[in-house]
């Protein structure tokens, strides 16, 4: 039998199961605690962290601050600019000059020089060559300058033509293809110039006379045609009398050297004028104008500027140029040439003469033919001598070639007309005429005006009578072959001279040479009366790029030194007459407005004056028409 006390067993179990669990809640939920502490921390570490090395809202302020301070930024980085950042901006702007100025501020030559080619591209591709080719010029180093130059000329070609009835391309298409050095191109001293008209110089500067037809074979065989100007409908228009303002002219040449340009081909042909008449000045205006008939122009065979309905020569802005620099303070107030023959080469043909005399009359044919080598040969070259202008300017050209014309006219080896018979014609019409074994002449050319009218307050000036006088003097040849001044002229001599100038405008027309050279002596008289009258002070122009060190450069020819005796000879009544002519060309038109009995009052020239005054024009404009 069991005893009868209570069962413990059965109770302690149930406490325990239930403390066990009680446990293991209390177990766990630390250690959820403890977990959740350990994120919290590290998150607050990481916010720490990031804090310092992504500072947002600095960055932001830094860039709000920027805005208002760009101006002050530009200005101090303007200076800091490259060379080549300045002279694109520059070009851009179409400032050439200024661009070129800048390239050489910088001294490495491969540097400036690939700032200069930046400046010749710019202006090849606006189709000034002209410029471009003084571009050229300023680059240092002499391979880079070759290949430009050569870029050039292919620009040219595919443009299908140059801005000027020049040759520009031609000399650089010779001085690029050849391997010749050239002194133009800084590589040696070789030098090629413009193609000649009528004459032509040599290396050695050596003047030689081509005839028509060998001039004209050479350029055709060069493929150089006549050709139309460029013209604007404006100044395509015939005038009576167009109207130029210097210095209105002046100004706009000089902003296109400024900015790298040239001037454009209406002002190197000054708006077609083909004579001058009229010089006014409005000195309120400040303005000195001249005036003349004018027209449209192409251009002939040999380059020359020629007008379509008259054919005369126009006017040309280097040759104003070169007389205003020739008349001005620096300037010598006269020019002109002479040539001079040799005295040994004088006294060689005096001798040789005079033996040959002796001898008797000449075999024809062979003899004839040997006899003139020699006196060719003894008599050796003339000394060309030019003052007042300088030798390579086109003023000196046409000088040189108007007068070797006239004297090889005088001589027989050109044919002006029947109305300008050679002195040996006019000597075989005078059987009393007695002549020596050499006579020596001399005749030279000079300026002819009948009179120069103007106005009471000589504020117009009118030119009446232009043209050319041609004047003579026998000379005497001393057995040393120096040359004696009589101071004289006999008749033959003297007929001769006055034919020249009775019949001059008519050679003009035939002859454009003498046509050029009356404009030279009319623009020669505009300086002449600009310096007596003082018409640029009273105008208050002072000038710049004409003036005697301005920045305009005329285009430059080969200088003549030298050309061959102008000598021929016939055999008269059984005996060898040797002509041999020396003299020049001498222009003193200050001479001219000088002589108070050439200056005569007129008032209606006062009154064409007052009619002419220039009208509202465009801007840019120098030249106006007279209203009808």
């Amino acid at each position: 039998m069991r005893p009868n006390y209570p069962r413990v067993g059965s109770s302690v179990v149930p406490v325990l199961a239930t403390i066990a669990c009680l446990s293991i809640i209390l177990a766990v939920t630390y250690f959820l605690a403890i977990k959740s502490d350990e994120v919290i921390v590290e998150q607050a570490q990481e916010q720490i962290q990031v804090e310092p090395e992504a500072p947002l809202v600095l960055e932001e302020q830094k860039t709000v601050t920027a805005i208002p301070e760009v101006p002050a930024k530009t200005i101090v980085e303007t200076p800091q600019a490259s060379p080549k950042e300045l002279i694109s901006a520059h070009l851009e702007a179409g400032e050439f000059g200024k661009a070129i100025e800048t390239a050489e501020t910088v001294s490495d030559l491969h540097q400036r020089t690939q700032l200069l080619k930046m400046v010749v591209q710019a202006q090849l591709k606006s189709g000034d060559f002209v410029a471009a080719l003084g571009t050229i010029k300023r680059i240092p180093l002499a391979d880079e300058r070759a290949k430009v130059m050569g870029e050039r000329a292919q620009a040219m070609s595919l443009s299908g033509g140059a801005q000027l009835a020049d040759f520009t391309q031609l000399i650089d298409l010779i001085q690029t293809q050849t391997s010749g050095l050239w002194l133009d191109n800084g590589d040696g001293e070789g030098s090629i110039r413009q193609f000649d008209s009528g004459v032509r110089v040599d290396p050695n500067g050596l003047l030689h006379h081509i005839s028509k037809t060998e001039l004209n074979g050479r350029l055709a065989a060069l493929g150089i045609k006549a050709r139309e100007a460029d013209l604007n409908n404006n100044v395509s228009k015939n005038s009576q009398l167009r109207l130029i303002s210097l210095t209105r002219l002046e100004k706009e040449v000089q902003q296109l050297i400024e900015e790298g340009r040239s001037p454009v081909e209406t002002m190197k042909m000054l708006a077609g004028l083909t004579k001058v008449e009229y010089i006014f000045v409005y000195p309120k205006d400040h303005e000195v104008v001249i005036a003349g008939p004018a027209e449209a122009w192409t251009y002939n065979d040999q380059g020359l500027a020629v007008g379509i309905e008259s054919g005369r020569p126009v006017l040309q802005l280097d040759d104003l140029v070169t007389v205003l620099r020739t008349f001005s303070n620096q300037g010598e107030e006269i020019f002109g040439c002479s040539f001079d023959p040799r005295a040994e080469g004088l006294a060689r043909v005096k001798e040789f003469v005079a033996k040959s005399n002796a001898r008797g009359p000449l075999r024809a044919g062979a003899g004839v033919r040997n006899w003139t080598k020699q006196l060719k040969d003894k008599l050796g070259v003339q000394d060309i001598t030019l003052y007042g202008v300088p030798d390579t300017s086109r003023v000196a050209r046409v000088l040189i070639e108007a007068d070797y014309r006239m004297k090889m006219i005088g001589i027989g080896k050109m044919d002006a007309g029947d109305n300008i018979p050679s002195y040996f014609d006019l000597l075989a019409n005078h059987n009393s005429k007695d002549p020596q074994n050499l006579e020596a002449l001399r005749w030279w050319l000079t300026m002819k005006y009948d009179s120069v009218l103007h106005n009471a307050e000589r504020t117009a000036y009118q030119v009446v009578g232009s043209s050319v006088l041609c004047q003579s003097e026998n000379q005497i040849v001393t057995k040393e072959g120096d040359r004696l001044q009589t101071g004289k002229a006999e008749e033959l001599n003297r007929e001769f001279a006055a034919n020249f100038t009775k019949h001059y405008q008519e050679l003009a027309q035939q002859d454009l040479v003498y046509a050029d050279l009356q404009n030279i002596f009319d623009l020669a008289l505009v300086a002449a009366l600009m310096r007596n009258e003082q018409l640029a002070n009273r105008a208050g122009w002072e000038m710049n790029a004409f003036a005697a060190n301005g920045a305009y450069d005329p285009a430059q020819f080969e200088p003549a030194h030298t050309v061959e005796t102008v000598v021929n000879h016939r055999v008269y009544n059984g005996k060898d007459v040797v002509v041999q002519v020396a003299g020049g060309v001498r222009v003193d038109t200050r001479s001219v407005v000088k002589n108070q009995d050439n200056l005569k009052v007129s008032e209606k020239v006062g009154a064409l004056s007052t009619q002419s005054r220039a009208p509202a024009l465009p801007v840019g404009r120098w030249w106006w028409d007279l209203a009808n």
